[in-house]
């Protein structure tokens, strides 16, 4: 590919970014970096009514977070910017006005109630009320007003729009990069409203304009937008511009059922939408993140390039940097990509195992802080804590787990599960136990694989069952059945932690 790659992310501040929205930025930037290119980060902020003021703020973030981040725009400024459209304000006036110039565009005066009856009037016929070819030179507008009487509309301030003019009997046959030739009859297409009185463009026209001024060259973007494709590309003809080459991506689908994934699926089933915790500032309602739900950034990236791509291979596991040697837009799904809670633990679990042992040590210290606290462990204990954490990971999905699955390291049980008790400990479990404190006594060298040989050879000449000794054995250092190899769990508590417990199940249980 030799031209020079430039995409673009180009999202609404209107809420938290939804991980459709993470998946659209993400296949970018893996496009943009296979391929040498720039990934820019522009802010459409066009629609000012459904502005919210902290959602830029959060975009910037999940971007950061996800290990995305953008090469250029707000705040990575590189002679293209600005990069919120609200700031490109006087760049669209020239353009809408080149369009009327050329005779591909139009001024528009109908009001609102004007354009109600006829909508009225055509659902009265049963019809859909569309504006354009076949009804634009009955309307209010230039096409059927003198250029005096257009001049003076515009001078004593009459609102008014300009709208796109709409090419009549022509087929357009488009290009995809994902779903091949698309063919659009223009006479199906509405004559858009591209500017308005009051200064602001519409999304077509700015984004049509800022994707030419900041020589984009390729346009990836969601499903919903494919029927705008047909206008965009009629622009770029109008304007005598180069187009730049289209995909629209898949739809993120519900795990259940039919249709798009919604706030609302996540909400039911229990997962989250968001990358990030999202707090509305109107309603103060939270939504959950995947962050503070405790995945992995890299996990969670990984299961969103599967949702709707695939390598063409068996892995599945992908580093960022692998994905974006592995990344093309020929693997990309038509058809929607169904959202799995159970695949994306299971991403999350998978890194779970590869993750930095020590790594996971700080961020469990951190989370535990209180608990370990109360138990008495001080800092000087991470080698511990890192040898715990390697030990128990296994069994692991989030670091929220670690405390459940490896309490028992960490302090003495004071209350022993009852099912656990009642099958482990019997009349005369007392008096093995503590033979078991004796053979303990005698190890100097305290490793599991001493305690195991020791302990075993004892069972084996007493022509004892294992499950007899080792059941109450782990009862009485865990407080119930769970846990990892018991001699292991023996030898990282110590000897005479290992002794102390075996003594006050002894007292207790018998």
């Amino acid at each position: 590919m030799s031209k020079n790659i430039r995409v673009r992310f180009a999202p609404s501040p209107t809420g938290p970014l939804h991980i459709g929205g993470v998946r659209t930025a993400l296949y970018n930037y893996l496009f943009a970096k296979k391929h040498g290119g720039t990934f820019i980060l522009r802010i459409e902020d066009t629609d000012q009514k459904r502005y919210v003021a902290n959602a830029e703020k959060y975009i910037i973030k999940a971007l950061n977070w996800s290990g995305i981040p953008y090469d250029e725009g707000i705040g990575k400024e590189a002679g293209y910017g600005p990069y919120r459209q609200s700031e490109r304000k006087m760049i669209y006036q020239k353009y809408a006005q080149q369009l009327v110039d050329t005779g591909w565009g139009y001024y528009a005066f109908d009001t609102a109630a004007a354009l109600d009856i006829q909508r009225k009037n055509s659902e009265a016929n049963k019809e859909t009320f569309i504006y354009n070819w076949h009804n634009r030179e009955e309307m209010n507008n230039s096409l059927t007003l003198s250029k005096e009487e257009v001049d003076r509309r515009i001078a004593t301030g009459d609102p008014y729009v300009i709208r796109f003019k709409t090419p009549k009997d022509e087929l357009l046959v488009l290009q995809d990069l994902i779903r091949g030739e698309v063919k659009i009859n223009t006479n199906i297409l509405d004559d858009k409203v591209l500017y308005k009185s009051d200064g602001m463009p519409t999304y077509h026209l700015a984004n049509i304009v800022d994707d030419h001024l900041m020589e984009i060259s390729h346009v990836i973007r969601g499903e919903e937008w494919l029927p705008s494709m047909a206008l965009h590309i009629l622009l770029y003809r109008a304007f005598d511009w180069k187009a730049p080459e289209f995909a629209h991506l898949p739809l993120l689908m519900k795990p259940v059922g039919k249709g798009k994934l919604s706030k609302r699926d996540g909400d039911k089933l229990g997962f989250p939408v968001f990358p990030l915790e999202y707090t509305d500032e109107k309603t103060g309602d939270v939504s959950r993140g995947y962050r503070e739900d405790g995945y992995f950034p890299e996990a969670f990236i990984n299961m969103l390039a599967f949702l709707g791509w695939n390598p063409g291979t068996e892995q599945e596991l992908f580093k960022l940097e692998e994905l974006v040697d592995a990344f093309s837009l020929e693997r990309v799904s038509k058809s929607g990509a169904k959202f799995d809670l159970d695949k994306t633990k299971w991403y999350q679990h998978q890194y779970m195992q590869m993750a930095d042992d020590e790594k996971l040590a700080k961020d469990f210290q951190t989370l535990f802080k209180d608990e370990l606290k109360e138990v008495g462990l001080h800092q000087q204990a991470h080698s511990y804590v890192i040898q715990v954490v390697s030990s128990i990971k296994e069994r692991a999905t989030f670091v929220a787990d670690l405390w459940d699955l490896g309490h028992y390291f960490f302090k003495a049980p004071d209350t022993f599960d009852p099912k656990a008790t009642k099958k482990a400990w019997k009349e005369g479990t007392d008096i093995l136990m503590q033979n078991v404190i004796e053979i303990l006594e005698g190890i100097n060298d305290f490793t599991s694989k001493n305690i195991e040989e020791n302990i075993k050879a004892w069972i084996q000449k007493n022509e004892l069952g294992f499950g007899k000794v080792l059941m109450s054995f782990r009862l009485s250092l865990v407080g119930s059945m769970q846990g990892i190899h018991v001699f292991d769990i023996a030898a990282m508590i110590g000897k005479e932690e290992t002794i102390t417990r075996l003594r006050t199940a002894i007292n207790q249980l018998s």
